[in-house]
């Protein structure tokens, strides 16, 4: 039968087909119109998820200083962060308290903080969004160490392992999963909170802030840090704590911001800058100044 008459005699069937695929574009188009913004951003992988991120945080955490940086010299002051944090929460809750107990590392990455913690904190909660992140914490606790990749540059990198001290009571440590917005209500308190370099990657530091009360115990300390690097990418615009202008054409700082939610319940003890270098490959390094904050909890 010749293509004209076969289009003509199923001409019904075609133009049901026409229909109903015009139906579908519509309401397509209208599915998409009606999206929220969250829903019509595409799926991003969190960077923290990854195998390069757990790498890149052993070597920040563990790393010593000739492998941190191959080809940078006196960089002392960049060295260990995380354990530069937990001597400042140590050195302040003995000054101020006396005998420690419990200490909580939220944001804890791959755990050195909380592992330095419990030098003197008899049990020590170390708690991250990224589950990969908690893992490593646990494979430290239970066997000491875990080896890891230093990336060289491109695929190439070198083999290295992730030792906590042997002077470390690491059963102190429990780690857990967890959102830093979203705590739950049966942590109890703590003699010490460490927040390292945390808020501006949360998307909502403002819940996060106002749980602090319930659970840094009456005396306790609060150790804040952070660059205070805003970006939409972690927290939405209307949640950063500062990085822009107000209504009046004011310019709102983080800190600002931060002191005012805190301060009702805790004062500022001390503030400082301290440097950090995190390497991304064998030449190639991220240098952050971040601000450190410590604080203590109202006795009421």
């Amino acid at each position: 039968m010749p293509a004209m008459f076969l289009l003509r005699d199923e001409k019904p069937y075609l133009l049901r087909s026409v229909v109903l695929l015009a139906g579908g574009y519509a309401l397509y188009r209208l599915w998409r119109h009606h999206r929220t913004p969250e829903e019509r951003e595409p799926l991003r992988e969190n960077v923290y998820e990854t195998q390069q991120a757990i790498n890149k945080y052993l070597l920040f955490h563990y790393g010593s200083p000739q492998v941190q940086s191959l080809y940078i010299t006196n960089t002392a002051t960049e060295q260990n962060f995380p354990q530069r944090c937990a001597e400042e929460c140590i050195k302040h809750i003995i000054q101020q308290t006396g005998g420690p107990s419990r200490a909580l590392d939220i944001g804890c990455a791959v755990g050195r903080a909380s592992f330095e913690l419990a030098r003197v904190f008899q049990e020590v909660v170390g708690i991250d969004f990224s589950h990969p992140f908690v893992n490593a914490c646990n494979q430290l606790k239970e066997q000491g160490q875990l080896p890891y990749t230093a990336i060289t540059e491109g695929d190439l990198g070198v083999q290295h392992t992730a030792v906590v001290p042997q002077d470390i009571e690491r059963s102190r440590c429990l780690f857990r999963q967890g959102d830093a917005c979203n705590l739950p209500e049966d942590l109890g308190t703590f003699d010490c909170v460490l927040a390292g370099n945390l808020i501006c990657r949360l998307p909502d530091p403002f819940a996060f802030l106002h749980r602090l009360p319930g659970l840094v115990a009456p005396g306790g300390i609060l150790v804040i840090t952070s660059p205070y690097t805003w970006l939409e990418e972690f927290t939405p615009k209307s949640l950063w704590l500062g990085g822009y202008k107000d209504n009046t054409g004011k310019e709102v700082r983080g800190f600002d911001t931060l002191k005012q939610v805190v301060s009702p319940h805790f004062e500022l003890l001390s503030e400082k800058n301290e440097s950090i270098l995190i390497r991304q490959t064998a030449r190639q390094h991220e240098l952050t100044v971040t601000h450190v904050t410590i604080w203590r909890r109202g006795t009421c």
